[in-house]
């Protein structure tokens, strides 16, 4: 049977259980980890960054089992977890006459 596409797709966990196309982007998540301390990740809309945070989010978590078959299975410590904070950054921007206007109603 065909693997389906993610088309649309963000979680790593939803993209593993429902057997969908996964690229193994583990082998960067690992050297990322192992190799440097801070990160900046700059990439174009729509070119798999929330699925890449994700998929080190599902890694600090310590979930194994999505990364059976993947680059980091064997590398990683999965007995230890570490705390991941998640900041959404979809802000709504408005000008103050937009936000003065808001407030009164």
């Amino acid at each position: 049977m065909l693997q389906k596409l993610p088309i649309g797709i963000q979680t790593f966990s939803q993209i593993r259980e429902d057997n969908y196309i996964y690229i193994d982007k583990t082998k960067e998540a690992y050297e990322l980890i192992t190799n440097y301390k801070y990160a900046f990740l700059s990439r174009p809309r729509r070119f798999g960054k929330s699925l890449f945070l994700d998929t080190l989010r599902n890694i600090f978590e310590g979930k194994k089992e999505y990364f059976k078959g993947l680059y980091i299975y064997d590398k990683w410590d999965w007995s230890k977890k570490y705390p991941v904070i998640h900041l959404m950054m979809n802000f709504e921007f408005l000008m103050l006459n937009d936000y003065e206007a808001k407030v009164i109603q």
